[in-house]
């Protein structure tokens, strides 16, 4: 590993395959056994969480401590390199060939950027798919580095916060663990490829709203054969489209409720695209509104050793990559907590908890509440509140949200969103701090008008 991948991996942040501590300890075991039971990766010592480097200095006794604790590990962890990079020590996994690997303390594994440890069914799960290279993992034959988009990976840096210079497209997608020497990986394809429909003709999500509740009468419908990211996104402005919303206003403060949380809609649209099978050729991923329900389906049904019941309980990733990316553009939260979000999403609204069944596909139902329920403040309609008051609302809500993300879920282009801030800024009511990468925006204490 040379300085410049360092530079670029601390630019990136801790991920799957990428885990940072301050400095040595016994602990580590746990990460070396959560590496080798997911995609290998680098563990750094002497960096923070924040990415900062805080210096460790590799010495004999300290590489032979290393070299002992993986040893002792059952089995042995499979280590490629333990190196001085700069001021930091790098202590690079391999992905291990005998799956499960155990600590002292027990079965750890990787999910996004958190070490955890698993339950008796977890390694269970580990066991009978340890042998199975995940469509995902697999090299794409038809795809070469002409075809991958820089403006895509441009978009997806801006979200994720990161600024790592100038980079190739090569460099880039090897360090996220995208791209290997085989080649790019299908889950690079499926983010970052211009047509990813071409090599990969699955890689679609339909969108459709029908009048009444049979499912018969199309009002709208879309057909989104684009990235991974711009599905999720294209999904999240149609549902926003066609479902109801009021506003609660109070003092400064304007508030839009849609009449299933947004938030229980974004985990659920998420999940679908992160945990559909995506070897299944011949499908798509289905957003579906009805006068009476909302209907989210992705090919694959329940992941193995998943089932109804255990959603919530435990955490299966049919594709880690997938969710790692993500977890680093701040789509899902780590850890696996979808599930538990949507059910206090929807208990906070006052709303049950959606349907779930699996028939090949994994479908989650949300009942639309009655329209006499939604009327509340008819003349308070989404059409009417200004722009502005929104991006107030966005920015108190979310300290480091982006324009990007401000655009998607305003349903607007980002050059709309700046010129809303310029005039937020103008009038004093947000200002920005830190630079233009890294920064973030406030809300200042002088009230301005709301109607700018």
């Amino acid at each position: 590993m040379t300085l410049e991948e360092l530079d670029l991996l601390l630019a990136e942040g801790e991920g799957l395959t990428v885990e940072f501590k301050e400095r040595f300890t016994p602990r580590i075991d746990r990460d070396l056994v959560a590496l080798a039971n997911a995609r290998g990766g680098t563990i750094f010592l002497g960096v923070n969480d924040e990415s900062q480097i805080i210096g460790e200095k590799l010495t004999n006794r300290m590489k032979a401590e290393i070299l002992s604790l993986a040893r002792k590990c059952e089995p042995p962890v499979p280590l490629s390199k333990i190196s001085q990079i700069g001021k930091t020590v790098a202590i690079e996994v391999s992905e291990g060939p005998k799956k499960p690997y155990s600590c002292s303390s027990g079965y750890f594994r990787r999910l996004d950027a958190v070490t955890q440890k698993m339950t008796h069914e977890e390694v269970g799960l580990l066991f009978r798919n340890a042998d199975e290279l995940s469509f995902e993992e697999r090299p794409c034959r038809d795809v070469s580095w002409t075809d991958i988009s820089e403006e895509k990976i441009k978009i997806f840096f801006e979200e994720a916060g990161i600024h790592a210079g100038e980079r190739t497209p090569r460099d880039i997608l090897t360090s996220l663990n995208l791209a290997s020497k085989e080649g790019i990986k299908n889950a690079g394809v499926l983010f970052f490829a211009r047509e990813p429909r071409r090599p990969l003709l699955q890689c679609e999500a339909i969108l459709v709203s029908f009048k009444g509740t049979k499912g018969v009468d199309i009002l709208d419908r879309k057909d989104i054969q684009d990235d991974l990211r711009t599905q999720y996104q294209e999904a999240m402005v149609f549902l926003k489209r066609h479902l109801s919303v009021r506003t609660n206003i109070q003092g400064f403060d304007r508030k839009d409720y849609y009449e299933i949380p947004l938030e229980a809609l974004r985990e659920a649209v998420a999940n679908a695209v992160i945990h559909r099978d995506y070897g299944v050729r011949g499908t798509s991923l289905m957003v579906e509104v009805h006068e009476d329900r909302v209907v989210i389906k992705n090919p694959g049904g329940f992941p193995a050793g998943m089932s109804r019941q255990k959603i919530g309980d435990l955490s299966v990733r049919r594709n880690e990559l997938i969710a790692d990316m993500f977890a680093r553009m701040h789509r899902v939260e780590r850890m696996g907590s979808g599930f538990k979000r949507i059910r206090e999403s929807m208990e906070k609204a006052g709303l049950p908890f959606p349907k779930i069944s699996s028939n090949g596909f994994f479908i989650i139902e949300f009942a639309r509440p009655p329209l006499a329920e939604q009327a509340g403040n008819q003349s308070s309609v989404k059409s009417s509140v200004k722009s502005s008051v929104k991006i107030v609302d966005l920015i108190r809500q979310y300290k480091d949200i982006t324009i990007p993300v401000m655009a998607e879920r305003l349903n607007l282009t980002t050059r709309a969103v700046e010129k809303q801030l310029e005039k937020l800024q103008t009038t004093g009511r947000v200002r920005r701090v830190g630079p233009d990468k890294g920064g973030h925006w406030v809300i200042t204490e002088i009230k301005g008008s709301e109607n700018t």
